[in-house]
């Protein structure tokens, strides 16, 4: 595979917002779902947040968050409308950027793709405190240049050995290829307490062995928390409502307040 072009250094606050991709090695661990719920913690706080959804190609936030857009980053790339007319507000107090789905035009990484995105990043970063991108999942060109535009990233990834081979090929590529040190781990479905720590640990190990030995500091992987399997979250996912609004007190919804906290600290 060739490198992935990554974007310029993002500065994080000292140039306006604090810029976090959250993505991962498969579909289907949840990474929307946290995303959401994530941007709906951290306003909690007193944050201005805005979520970015960067999955070009099979965007789904707006059905997470039940929403039917009229104007979509589709609108914005074409100059059919305005940024500012396409952030929309979003149940939880933060802001959206929606993609239409199936948008097959901007699936592939192009000269147009790449100037877009940047410019919009730029464009919003003064205006919020952070800036949630919510990319696609796997290694492609466009999920990795979405990567290259944060910060910070973090990684979802469930305790199935599926989704875990499919995490560490995505950290190795993020280390790799675009020269992180750290990355962040999120560990969603855990059925047990403790078990995101444990993950975290032996795929550590494994990364150290094989991404460790690049010029420079040690490779670190942070566990930034775990989310526990828990019944409410399909309840919340079927009535398309937030988890942390409709059951605050879940266990699930617990780890996702957590996660903003240690975000925040």
């Amino acid at each position: 595979m060739s490198a992935i072009p990554a974007a310029p250094p993002r500065t994080g606050r000292s140039g306006g917002a604090r810029t976090l991709a959250v993505t991962s090695g498969k579909g289907g661990v949840g990474k929307t779902f946290v995303t959401a719920n994530l941007a709906a913690a951290l306003a909690a706080r007193g944050e201005r947040v805005l979520v970015l959804d960067a999955d070009l190609g099979l965007a789904n936030l707006d059905v997470v968050l039940n929403l039917h857009p009229k104007l979509t980053l589709h609108d914005v790339f074409t100059d059919k409308a305005t940024l500012d007319q396409a952030i929309l507000p979003a149940p939880g107090g933060f802001s959206v950027l929606l993609a239409g789905s199936g948008m097959v035009e901007y699936s592939r990484l192009t000269p147009e793709v790449r100037d877009r995105l940047l410019s919009i990043i730029d464009q919003v970063k003064p205006r919020f405190d952070w800036v949630l991108l919510d990319t696609g999942a796997g290694i492609s060109d466009v999920v990795l240049f979405a990567v290259s535009l944060a910060t910070d990233v973090m990684v979802v990834a469930t305790p199935e050995p599926t989704s875990l081979t499919d995490a560490y090929a995505t950290i190795k590529v993020l280390a790799t290829q675009q020269g992180r040190r750290q990355v962040g781990l999120l560990v969603n479905q855990a059925s047990r307490l403790g078990e995101g720590r444990v993950i975290c640990g032996q795929l550590q190990q494994v990364l150290q062995r094989f991404v460790g030995q690049q010029p420079g500091q040690a490779f670190r992987l942070d566990l930034l928390g775990e989310v526990r399997n828990d019944p409410t979250v399909r309840q919340a996912v079927l009535k398309r409502q937030l988890l942390i609004e409709q059951y605050p007190g879940s266990e699930a919804a617990q780890g996702v307040k957590a996660l903003a906290n240690r975000l925040l600290t």
